[in-house]
């Protein structure tokens, strides 16, 4: 079960990050700033250092003289939460990764709520499912029901999944991905390649164990997405071996991150949720 409880503490901090949240984004009032935006605001004479591709010139035509359009930006924010849902997010205790990853997206739709914007959420694994968007408190209310009676299975179709979610994609989105990534990291290049040039926070959330795999002996290995087992002694030549693996894998995936000008941030099951909030609200512009 998801335990919310945590949202009365993200209520508080919003306040202390809100100007930097809320700076570029403005919930459904309209911005003076002037640009390339979807409505149509004025005309104004043209002046040296504006862009030449804004000129009207069927009114140079009639009046010889050079007007710039100017528009004014919808300042509206849809927030897309897109969580994993396959076999391994089911792994750790006494919080699983799917139960982390679930309150990660929980609190930002809840942040989004506050902001007054509309948030859509999706779960995958080998599949997608789309939640259509909405504003109210009823929304994350019927999103913490579903996320609480979902059952993780199946292995990870990641680009796949996310191909069929861009279309549901507009303009000036913040896009949320959480998922433990356990999958080639040539497929996650190519399924964050799909999403375009969004705000996009990729979060990755590992159990301790998975991090540093701080255990010693003989053990039965269970692959929660291909139902398969294996037995296996780790010492401290597979653990090393293990740690330099999943180091390399994180690497790489914040490498794939930065290349798309995407924020990654890795976190595991033990650390606070509200601290995690603070580390991931830090550079949100």
């Amino acid at each position: 079960m998801i335990d919310t409880g945590f949202l009365d503490q993200l209520a508080r901090f919003n306040l202390v990050v809100n100007k930097r949240v809320t700076s570029s984004y403005i919930g459904p009032r309209k911005s003076i700033a002037k640009g390339r935006g979807i409505m149509f605001k004025e005309h104004r004479i043209y002046a040296p250092g504006d862009d030449f591709r804004s000129i009207d010139w069927k009114v140079f035509a009639r009046t010889d003289n050079l007007y710039v359009k100017t528009y004014e930006e919808e300042r509206n924010l849809n927030v897309h939460i897109i969580l994993d849902i396959s076999g391994s997010m089911n792994f750790g205790k006494p919080v699983s990764k799917f139960d982390y990853a679930a309150m990660l997206g929980v609190g930002f739709a809840y942040l989004a709520l506050k902001d007054n914007e509309k948030f859509q959420f999706a779960t995958f694994s080998e599949q997608i499912e789309i939640f259509e968007p909405k504003r109210g408190m009823s929304q994350l209310a019927s999103m913490i029901d579903y996320l609480n009676n979902l059952k993780m299975d199946g292995h990870s179709k990641l680009r796949d999944c996310l191909y069929q979610y861009k279309r549901f994609i507009g303009t000036k989105s913040l896009i949320i991905i959480i998922s433990d990534f356990l999958v080639d990291i040539e497929e996650i290049r190519e399924a964050l390649f799909t999403l375009g040039t969004h705000q996009i926070k990729v979060l990755h959330v590992l159990d301790p164990i998975e991090k540093k795999l701080n255990v010693e002996g003989d053990f039965k290995l269970h692959d929660a997405e291909t139902n398969t087992e294996m037995i296996t002694y780790i010492g401290t030549n597979l653990r090393e071996h293990y740690r330099d693996l999943i180091t390399k894998h994180s690497a790489n995936i914040e490498k794939a991150c930065l290349d798309l000008g995407y924020t990654y941030h890795q976190i595991t099951t033990d650390k606070p949720v509200f601290n995690a909030f603070y580390e991931i609200l830090q550079n949100i512009r």
